[in-house]
C-alpha cells in the first residue's frame, strides 16, 4: 500500500522566523489525511531532516520507487495534487508516475526519487 509520510515538524520559512506559530506540518498531515484516496495511508513522523525545504513528505510503498517532496506551504491545495499523485504511485506497478500524469501542484518540489530495496 501507498503510505505518505509526513513530516509533522517542518515549517515553512515564515514558521522558522516565528517559533511562537505551531509547525505547519501537523496541519498538513490533517489536510492530506482528509484528501487520500483508497489504497494511500498517510501518516506522521517527527522530522524528515528537510527543515530547509518547508513541508517534507515521502511517498513510498513495498518494491516501489520512493519520493522525496518538499516546499510546501501545507494548504488544501498542496494537499490534492500529493495525493493525486501517491493514488498515480499506487496504481503503478513501479511506483514510477509518467511525468504527463503528474498534478502541476507537485512539479517542482521533487527533492529525491529512491530506487526500491532489492
Amino acid at each position: 500500500m501507498t503510505t505518505i509520510t509526513v513530516c509533522t515538524t517542518c515549517r515553512t520559512a515564515e514558521g522558522r522566523a516565528d517559533r511562537t506559530l505551531p509547525p505547519q506540518g501537523e496541519a498538513f498531515l490533517a489536510q492530506l489525511a482528509a484528501a487520500a484516496m483508497p489504497g494511500v495511508t498517510v501518516r506522521g513522523t517527527a522530522c524528515l531532516m528537510g527543515c530547509d525545504q518547508g513541508c517534507t513528505l515521502a511517498i513510498s510503498d513495498h518494491g516501489k520507487l520512493s519520493y522525496v517532496l518538499g516546499r510546501f506551504g501545507g494548504d488544501a491545495q498542496d494537499a490534492g495534487a500529493v495525493a493525486d499523485f501517491a493514488r498515480f504511485h499506487a496504481e503503478s506497478g513501479t511506483g514510477q508516475v509518467p511525468f504527463r500524469q503528474w498534478p502541476q501542484g507537485v512539479k517542482g518540489h521533487f527533492i529525491a526519487r529512491i530506487p526500491p530495496l532489492d
